[in-house]
């Protein structure tokens, strides 16, 4: 089942773990903060439908954001 992942950019703190851990879903905006890669944007730059073979590597960026930014829900 694909996700809906969200990036709450009033959250995020541009610490970069989350595109660290995992490119394949998430990268730097223009200002540093966590964006969705194109490839799974939706509307918004900070939302997107992930692929349930990334769910892994999407948690791992969920889980390590220091202040709780992102969010993974079924979609």
């Amino acid at each position: 089942m694909p996700l809906k992942v969200r990036v709450d950019l009033d959250l995020c703190i541009a610490d970069g773990v989350c595109y660290a851990l995992c490119p394949r879903v998430y990268e730097a905006g223009p200002d540093g903060k966590c964006q969705i890669v194109r490839e799974f944007r939706g509307a918004r730059p900070n939302e997107g439908i992930v692929p349930d073979d990334l769910k892994d590597c999407a948690e791992q960026g969920r889980v390590a954001c220091p202040v709780g930014a992102i969010t993974i829900e079924p979609a």
